[in-house]
């Protein structure tokens, strides 16, 4: 099981008449200042995504997406990622967070020898101060839209924690190395993407050595993610 969370003031200006003359003639002036600012401003709440507005969050984003393609820039060189339209969430979801910078400096910290690599993820506290600035979700599985785990697609893990449903971890994702695939993921997880160009880089990332927990011994960065 692939697993992988101020007042404004204004001023009296007097005249050279007394005061008592002044007000008789009522030549007081009013001089306005430019309204200065409290010196502690209100901070205005964060939006955070979480189980109950994701779906609804991403229904409204996706209207406006333009993009359909993400470039990952890697310390093994750039994979491009070619993203389902039919996917709708899973495919605003990985847009949103690459434009809010979420993938820079993660790592491919998943590496499964002719199986998958996958990424999202790095043993920093950059990483989860990112998530906890995005918010907490997960998103429905959405396995019926024809798309299979064809070696080259990316596809996103299920979250190991109390997830009967298997519920997909939006921070992360892996790509499938198998030629011609790994099938028995079919209807389990989902596929929003394919590589369309670095599938050597995918190949090399995946030759690398790694412990017994499949954490490749020397980190494999993704330096860079760009949506176009």
């Amino acid at each position: 099981m692939i697993s992988c969370n101020g007042n404004d003031k204004a001023t009296i200006k007097y005249s050279s008449n007394s005061i008592s003359n002044q007000i008789e003639s009522q030549d007081i002036k009013i001089q306005e200042t430019t309204p200065t600012k409290s010196l502690i401003e209100p901070k205005k709440e964060e939006f955070l995504l979480n189980e109950d507005n994701a779906i609804s969050f991403f229904f409204e984003y996706t209207k406006s997406l333009k993009e359909n393609k993400v470039k990952l820039e890697t310390t093994f060189g750039d994979i491009i990622i070619e993203l389902f339209d039919n996917v709708p969430y899973h495919k605003a979801n990985f847009i949103y967070l690459t434009k809010k910078g979420y993938f820079d400096h993660t790592y491919f910290h998943r590496v499964v020898k002719n199986f998958i690599i996958q990424g999202g993820n790095a043993d920093i506290p950059e990483v989860s101060q990112k998530r906890s600035a995005i918010g907490r979700y997960l998103l429905p599985p959405d396995t019926k839209k024809g798309h299979r785990h064809h070696r080259g697609v990316v596809s996103m893990p299920s979250s190991a924690i109390d997830n009967p449903h298997k519920l997909a971890s939006p921070y992360e994702f892996f790509i499938v190395v198998t030629n011609p695939g790994s099938y028995h993921l079919d209807g389990g997880y989902t596929p929003f993407g394919r590589v369309i160009e670095g599938m050597e880089v995918v190949d090399l990332i995946n030759s690398q050595e790694v412990d017994s927990g499949d954490w490749p011994m020397k980190n494999i960065v993704i330096k860079k993610a760009t949506a176009f």
